[in-house]
């Protein structure tokens, strides 16, 4: 039965097994749209949803919590048919499974909120909804991507083997190389950012992050080159960069299709796509690692990362996976003049049974200052020695590819 004493049209709805169970929401719901709206069981919606009362709605906010996951087709049920009724759905989830989440995600929910919700989140979510299309689907920086690779752009992915080593410096750096490493005819680059829990590359180019790059990766089966655009953010008209997403979502949110339609489409538009990836193996690290040319791994020359590099090598090796990508690079080397240091990374190289074919110096405070800056290290800091051997190893990789591409 509807909990409504307005005589007025209700915007919007409640959609759950108890609502008593979700005090904060009815708090939430009364803040933001007074009495114009209701209350319903599942059930209750199925037979509501489609019938010309519900015309006034807005939208609906279906609250679950673990209890409910039992009743997962019966949920998608009721999202897909608030969304052939344009009926946008938040939905309130508190204990669910990232499964069950990302399921109901691909069924059409349009926003997603965690319970206990967090100071102004649902007038946050309600206001999104209420955005006129064009403002999220036309944003300013969008340009047409080129047509230039036939599909065969290059895949550079940079994973660290311990936190702090520099993968993302690495990253972020290596792609604007590339983006300026021939001023006649530079190449389209697009940096992509896989960490997508704790991401850092829109900070370390002070981009802003965007709410549709969560909705690309909620529902990839509709992918397309348009919304590819609207996710990417071009820093200083020369690079294109997605971003993750603006919120955190579930590490299993995402799996090896979602990720291999990505990169098969940044690579039919870009000549270099840099991936970087999140520290933590996943199960679609597979599928980079064998869409990729190079895979790099950062480490340095402590014991927390001989003993990664040897597991990340094992679990490889065990798997059947192409070891043979991965390019091992020390960050913050030992200086030309440090015998000692050198020596330790022979044998550092010998233990492992690895090759350890790039040396990054140590950039020292620069680095930091320039990520805190949001700026590559060629815009703040050019004569640093850690920007130079990046942008060495970036004048090698492209005169490789234009080599490869002369023979071919």
């Amino acid at each position: 039965m509807m909990k409504q004493t307005d005589p007025a049209p209700i915007t919007a709805c409640t959609i759950s097994r108890d609502v008593q169970n979700f005090d904060l929401l009815i708090e939430d719901m009364e803040a933001a749209l007074g009495e114009a709206w209701g209350d319903l069981g599942f059930s209750e919606a199925l037979a509501f949803i489609g019938q010309p009362e519900a015309a006034s709605l807005e939208f609906v906010a279906i609250a679950i919590d673990e209890s409910d996951e039992a009743d997962l087709a019966l949920l998608g049920e009721i999202i897909a048919l608030a969304q052939q009724a344009d009926i946008k759905s938040i939905l309130i989830a508190e204990d669910v499974s990232p499964a069950a989440l990302h399921q109901l995600l691909r069924k059409g929910a349009d926003e997603f909120v965690p319970y206990p919700l967090p100071e102004g989140e649902l007038q946050a979510a309600i206001d999104r909804l209420k955005r006129p299309a064009a403002t999220i689907t036309a944003p300013a920086t969008s340009a047409p991507l080129a047509q230039t690779t036939d599909g065969d752009g290059v895949i550079l992915a940079v994973q660290g083997l311990a936190g702090g080593t520099g993968a993302t410096t690495l990253a972020v750096n290596l792609a604007w190389e590339l983006a300026n490493v021939e001023k006649a005819k530079p190449p389209q680059v697009c940096l992509l950012d896989f960490s997508l829990q704790f991401g850092s590359v829109s900070t370390f180019l002070d981009l802003p992050r965007r709410d549709v790059v969560f909705e690309m990766w909620s529902d990839t089966d509709i992918l397309d080159e348009d919304v590819f655009r609207q996710a990417l953010v071009t820093f200083e008209d020369k690079m294109r960069v997605l971003t993750a997403p603006t919120d955190i979502p579930p590490l299993d949110m995402i799996n090896s299709e979602d990720v291999t339609r990505v990169l098969e489409l940044a690579r039919s538009h870009f000549d270099y796509v840099i991936v970087d990836m999140p520290t933590t193996l996943v199960q679609w690290t597979e599928a980079v690692l064998s869409m990729c040319q190079i895979y790099f791994t950062t480490l340095e020359l402590d014991m927390r990362s001989a003993q990664n590099a040897l597991r990340v090598k094992r679990a490889l090796q065990s798997e059947g996976l192409p070891v043979e990508k991965l390019r091992y690079c020390l960050n913050r080397a030992p200086k030309f003049t440090d015998i000692n240091g050198k020596s330790r990374v022979k044998r550092m190289a010998e233990s492992l049974e690895i090759g350890i074919e790039l040396q990054l110096p140590d950039g020292g405070r620069a680095v930091s200052q320039s990520c805190d800056h949001g700026l590559p290290l060629a815009s703040s800091a050019a004569k640093n020695p850690l920007r130079r051997e990046i942008a060495k190893l970036a004048q090698s990789l492209h005169a490789l590819g234009k080599d490869d591409a002369e023979a071919a």
